[in-house]
């Protein structure tokens, strides 16, 4: 999984390009996926301690340093961490950044008013200890806002059609499918019943599922899906009644947790 980010984190081969290459980065994360904002609720954050797991290219991080937040922020790659150094150094912000592993937090008991973690929880080896690991350091009354992939998608579909249909192995587990298919090696996908029980700990939880240019085939794939079959998928999905029958089954599962 490291090595996996290492190469190339968050999309930075597609997204990064150009001489303005970190705000076109941004520019593109947020009109694919415009819900980002009020989810992570960035202006909320003025005067807070903030805690980002999985800073990835920085973008989400630079607009929490923005806000005001009293911001730190780890990933398990160098890569990560000095891009999002870089992308803050240039504007002036600042930020505490470590290099470490969201299953071993490197913070002491209840440090943080707000841990937002968007699309990384579900690459960790352990992902209810990294859930564990955020209850720890968030104070009472904190909130944890974390998106993990969700398994009942057009995306889990798509790789069932792809790597289990098509492969003659349409009874292939729909977690062995992510896991192999999806991302790094090991990604995990969750149901909203299988998400409460990661979060039981916490006082309050509220779910909701997007669906993501990723569902609606509006994108690029990703870094490692291409191909005549998705191309030609792209010219013929259903996408209008998919947002009309199916908008429960999107990707990305957005949780709001209160310890």
């Amino acid at each position: 999984m490291h090595d996996f980010w290492e190469r190339a984190a968050c999309g930075e081969e597609l997204y990064l390009t150009g001489d303005d290459a970190y705000n076109h980065q941004a520019r593109t994360r947020y009109e694919l996926e415009p819900y980002i904002s009020s989810f992570a609720d960035f202006e909320a954050t003025r005067d807070l301690r903030v805690l980002e797991i999985g800073v990835g290219l920085g973008a989400d991080h630079e607009r929490f340093a923005a806000a005001g937040a009293n911001l730190s922020g780890i990933d398990l790659t160098r890569n990560a961490v000095e891009h999002t150094r870089a992308r803050l150094e240039r504007r002036g912000l600042t930020s505490d950044l470590r290099i470490g592993d969201a299953e071993t937090l490197p913070f002491g008991d209840a440090q943080f008013d707000v841990v937002y973690s968007y699309g990384v929880l579900h690459h960790s080896p352990n992902t209810a200890a990294a859930v564990a690991e955020v209850h720890r350091v968030l104070k009472p009354g904190g909130i944890a806002r974390i998106m993990i992939y969700h398994k009942r998608s057009f995306v889990g579909l798509m790789l069932w059609i792809r790597y289990g249909l098509l492969a003659l192995k349409p009874f292939e587990p729909l977690a062995s499918l992510y896991a192999q298919h999806l991302e790094s090696p090991g990604t995990k996908a969750y149901s909203v019943d299988e998400a409460r029980r990661l979060f039981a700990w916490f006082s309050e939880v509220q779910i909701s599922t997007e669906l993501t240019h990723g569902d609606l085939l509006t994108s690029a794939a990703g870094q490692r899906h291409t191909g005549l079959l998705l191309n030609f998928a792209r010219k013929v999905w259903p996408r209008r009644l998919i947002r009309r029958f199916f908008p429960a089954n999107g990707l990305h599962m957005l949780i709001t947790a209160v310890k």
